[in-house]
């Protein structure tokens, strides 16, 4: 099982703004990659405070220049707000840059604000993906392509910059979409699921969609990689613990909003911290969330571990544009008190759910 640390970037409290958000997500990545974290992770989100990484290919490339061996991924790209000739050609100049560490996690996207502001119809999400990567797998694998599509067509055209990997990255698709599932198959493609501040309730939930889109396709969800991604903090009081929540919170209701056609906007530009029915109480945002301290999370992290089998488990633990010390705290007793814990239970990490090879196969 490999661990994955995430960056959503969330932009609230931070003195120095976007720069310090910045600046701490350089060290919270760097940190990952001195205690042996297998992928960072950047977010995309348009427009809001809810992310300040519109682009994460460039986040990739940016952060390729002070890490080493810690593989880099935009987490991820929402493939129908772009033009597929310009993301297949930034793919592979990004695997370029990181010498072959890129992964590629893509996805449909699911913001009704960021959609509308790129002019692209939401219900149209999952065939716009669909015919963008016909492009740009064709763009990588084959170096050529020409296409007459529905939403995009290309006359034919030649590609000099290709990937590293060959054929491709590792690929990564935030879906539980059984035509997205089967289109993908081929490239052995991982699933990544998150139920983002509502932690594992909601998570068992899309576990169990997945499953069962994967048996609407005859296939065996047993047999199949997959990613999860949570958000953890270790803390060691109940007011510790609400503390996180309230930070969870402000994240839950920035993306609640986020999936309606206006925001409420204040006077910085911010999205306002209002409530909508049928949040979760701070109570519940602990509690459902892997928080607490090094024995809870690590009995939180096995019980998820136990219950979907992950090939790969992701952490956040700079929501809410949390505090540098306190993510900071958290990444390191993490990784000093919990995975010892973790590993106590179920042996060593890197034996758990041990994923199949990855078909290599061209289009």
């Amino acid at each position: 099982m490999q661990l994955g640390l995430f960056s959503l970037m969330t932009l609230r409290d931070h003195p120095d703004g976007a720069l310090g958000v910045m600046r701490d997500t350089k060290k919270m990545v760097q940190t990952a990659e001195e205690l042996d974290f297998d992928i960072a992770w950047f977010a995309e989100h348009h427009f809001a405070n809810y992310s300040s990484s519109p682009s994460p290919l460039m986040m990739c490339s940016y952060a390729a220049g002070w890490t080493r061996k810690i593989r880099l991924g935009p987490g991820v790209i929402v493939l129908p707000l772009y033009n597929p000739l310009r993301v297949a050609q930034e793919i592979a100049v990004a695997d370029t840059q990181t010498e072959g560490r890129l992964v590629v996690g893509m996805g449909t996207g699911y913001q009704q604000y960021e959609f509308d502001r790129y002019r692209t119809v939401i219900e149209d999400k999952v065939d716009i993906f669909l015919e963008y990567w016909d492009i740009i797998e064709k763009a990588l694998v084959d170096g050529e392509v020409e296409y007459q599509g529905r939403f995009f067509s290309v006359p034919k055209t030649s590609f000099a910059v290709s990937t590293q990997q060959k054929p491709l990255p590792p690929i990564f698709v935030t879906t539980s979409h059984p035509k997205l599932l089967d289109r993908f198959k081929k490239w052995n493609a991982t699933p990544f699921i998150a139920a983002s501040t509502l932690g594992s309730p909601v998570l068992y939930k899309m576990g169990d969609g997945l499953n069962k889109a994967w048996e609407s396709i005859g296939e065996n969800p047993a047999k199949k990689p997959l990613a999860i991604m949570q958000y953890i903090n270790i803390t060691d009081s109940r007011s510790e613990a609400l503390a996180v929540g309230e930070r969870a919170r402000y994240v839950g209701r920035m993306a609640y909003h986020l999936r309606q056609a206006e925001l409420p906007i204040d006077d910085k530009g911010y999205i306002r911290d209002e409530p909508y029915d049928g949040e979760y109480t701070l109570d519940q945002y602990a509690d459902n969330m892997v928080v607490g301290d090094p024995h809870t999370v690590a009995e939180k992290m096995v019980a998820d571990i136990k219950r979907l089998n992950p090939t790969n488990y992701t952490c956040n633990f700079s929501f809410g544009c949390m505090p540098i010390e306190k993510a900071h705290d958290s990444i390191m007793r993490f990784k000093k008190e919990v995975v010892p814990l973790i590993e106590k239970e179920l042996g060593p990490l890197s034996d758990i759910a041990v994923e199949s090879k990855p078909v290599k196969k061209a289009s």
